[in-house]
């Protein structure tokens, strides 16, 4: 990629100077982009117009929720490639905005070139047009000045071609007619269900957890339902990241209590508590995606829909599964993770909760933003708690079946290190 010339390096730093210095979401991204590791998707990109840009790698190379800024000495230019983001995944925040960039030796007022600029948010997770088995919603964030937020997390029932399209590879199949039943089945009934579920859920955690926690967990903002009263879209507040780093004890110690309050206040077991499903916000640890959780104690075999896909979901999970697979090597022996292999069991958030604070690096976005030291006292400390948890000397009458014991634990690990 060619060089920015002079006049292009001038104009970035009048953007930088004048118009973002105090900008709290350029600072916001541009803290969080200090911490990113080489190769790892940006927070924020300076795209130069005197460059060529593809608008879908621009895409591929930004986080969900980053901005791209786009500045050029032309307007026209600059118009077109806000028309090119916006049809590729991108809200367009600001539009060919002028800015006055001072000639050299020169920086009397009205004594300039005129330069232009966007800025543009990357709101969708994949690109329009594309499908990932991972996304099974269509998850994006919408503006919402009506909010205190400047953005929600809008997830909603897919559109019927898109499901369509994903089945054809997952089911193995080029029979249209059984791609467009089982579609037609998910988004009428299996995927309201779960979204009415997840709506309901965030809504017990606003009720029950300490306020000083809510903001950890998505607050649910907006739904719609279809005739029958089965929600359609949900839109839940957005969890931001922090731009300050987290020490290994203090991110085990803020999820365990999380975990600790989700349970015992709001009586709900997550289910599917990856790394993937946490973040670190300013306020501490967070959990999303709760829309596989469960009450505890509730009784699937009331309703047999729900009996059945929640026996593939607890046969197929990646949790589920993992545990099987250390429970058949004997590295779990702990008989109360043992028990809820395959149930729902709020042990089996306790196990992997157990898993991911010894190595929580695993997950990119976490390891930009916990300290993790494999030879440091602090994760030799908390690997042995994890072995601890997994295989205790008396399997039958282990001291770990809690998060509230885990968390306890932490704390004396957590007091040691720093006495």
């Amino acid at each position: 990629m060619p060089a920015i010339s002079p006049a292009g390096r001038r104009l970035f730093g009048r953007l930088t100077d004048k118009v973002f210095a105090f900008d709290p979401e350029y600072l916001y991204q541009r803290d969080l982009q200090a911490h990113l590791a080489p190769g790892a998707e940006a927070n924020m990109l300076m795209l130069c117009g005197e460059q060529e840009h593809d608008p879908g790698k621009v895409f591929d190379r930004l986080r969900w929720g980053g901005v791209a800024v786009y500045a050029g000495y032309q307007e026209a230019p600059v118009r077109r490639f806000a028309e090119a983001l916006a049809q590729c995944g991108f809200v367009i925040e600001r539009l060919a905005r002028r800015i006055t960039v001072p000639r050299v030796g020169l920086s009397l007022p009205g004594i300039g070139r005129t330069g232009y600029y966007l800025v543009a948010r990357k709101v969708r997770i994949v690109k329009p047009g594309e499908f990932s088995d991972r996304f099974t919603y269509d998850v994006y964030l919408r503006r919402a000045p009506e909010h205190e937020q400047r953005y929600v997390v809008v997830k909603k029932v897919p559109d019927l071609a898109d499901l369509m399209h994903r089945l054809r590879d997952r089911l193995n199949t080029d029979d249209e007619a059984e791609i467009h039943q089982q579609a037609r089945k998910m988004i009428d009934h299996v995927f309201p269900v779960f979204l009415t579920r997840e709506a309901a859920f965030l809504k017990l955690l606003s009720k029950y957890l300490p306020v000083r926690m809510q903001k950890r967990v998505p607050r649910l903002i907006g739904l719609e339902r279809d005739d029958r009263g089965f929600a359609t879209r949900i839109e839940m507040s957005w969890l931001r990241r922090s731009t300050r780093p987290l020490r290994q004890i203090d991110f085990a110690i803020q999820a365990a209590e999380l975990l600790d309050r989700i349970h015992a206040y709001a009586r709900i077991i997550h289910l599917d508590l990856r790394l993937d499903n946490m973040v670190i916000t300013p306020q501490g640890v967070g959990f999303v995606d709760f829309g596989s959780a469960a009450r505890i104690g509730e009784d699937m075999m009331q309703n047999p829909m729900l009996s059945e896909l929640f026996g593939q979901i607890l046969r197929t999970s990646q949790i589920q599964v993992m545990l099987g697979k250390l429970q058949s090597l004997g590295l779990v022996t702990n008989e109360t993770l043992t028990r809820s292999h395959r149930k729902i069991d709020p042990a089996a958030d306790l196990f992997y909760l157990a898993l991911q604070m010894a190595k929580p690096h695993s997950q990119p976005w976490i390891r930009e933003q916990v300290r993790y030291d494999a030879d440091s006292q602090e994760a030799k400390r908390i690997a042995r708690l994890t072995t601890q948890v997994l295989r205790p000397e008396s399997p039958a009458n282990p001291r770990f079946t809690t998060a509230c014991q885990l968390l306890e634990e932490l704390h004396r690990i957590k007091n040691k290190l720093e006495g």
